[in-house]
């Protein structure tokens, strides 16, 4: 079944409900005078140009998952194929755009926020968004998908257990958790909020016990938005 298509009043609309939402962490009254832009050129223009449909593909999972290395592998494989797809990766977000957040439960609500505005309109420019964030909190998730409309936001649940991820390390940070060094690190110290219906549930071994691989996993993704239409426009 097609997804329902991306209009900017719905667009707009679920916009608003998230910026209610988020009243406590961004004051309204920045916003006042401001008016919204109309503009000619429709997302339905730029689907017919791109010959896909943008949607945001949000890939969430402990930190050592693989959420970045699947994300840029359907980035690769796609872009192989002539479509249009950007990869907004956790740690290259708080390089710049939220460099001035910590990890506090305001600050992780307030990254999320801005990444899925950030998503939202990649989306309405007719890309294929690839969003790699922990995002550990279920309420922070829903929210974005409320942003757009039904069926355009996909959740791609990393679904590895801790113990592997802790096993992994690739960055030391569990380490320095277990040590103290790090305070409020998911899944030591601070909770992971598993998804509960996600459209993609992502798993590091196979029913026998084999390894999946970052491709067979990216592979997965492809074909879903392959079935659901995003990449024919």
């Amino acid at each position: 079944m097609r997804a329902e298509p991306f209009t900017r009043a719905k667009s707009q609309s679920s916009a608003a409900s998230w910026r209610k939402s988020s009243a406590s962490i961004v004051c309204s009254s920045n916003s006042k005078g401001v008016q919204l832009q109309e503009t000619s050129v429709t997302k339905e223009d730029r689907q017919r140009l791109l010959h896909q449909e943008g949607c945001i593909v949000w890939l969430t999972g402990l930190s050592g998952a693989g959420k970045s290395t699947v994300a840029f592998t359907v980035d690769q494989i796609l872009t192989s194929r002539g479509k249009l797809t950007y990869v907004l990766d956790g740690d290259n977000i708080r390089r710049g755009l939220c460099k001035d957040l910590g990890f506090s439960a305001a600050d992780r609500q307030e990254n999320i926020r801005r990444i899925g505005e950030v998503a939202t309109l990649f989306a309405d420019a007719g890309l294929i968004t690839l969003v790699s964030f922990i995002s550990p909190y279920k309420r922070d998730r829903e929210i974005v998908r409320q942003m757009v409309p039904p069926g355009h936001f996909i959740e791609v649940f990393m679904n590895v257990p801790l113990e592997v991820c802790e096993l992994r390390d690739p960055k030391g940070l569990y380490k320095l958790a277990r040590a103290g060094v790090i305070k409020g690190f998911t899944g030591i110290d601070d909770p992971y909020e598993k998804p509960e219906r996600p459209e993609i549930s992502l798993q590091h071994v196979n029913e026998k016990g084999d390894p999946v691989s970052p491709d067979q996993m990216a592979w997965t993704v492809i074909r879903y938005l392959s079935d659901k239409g995003f990449l024919s426009g």
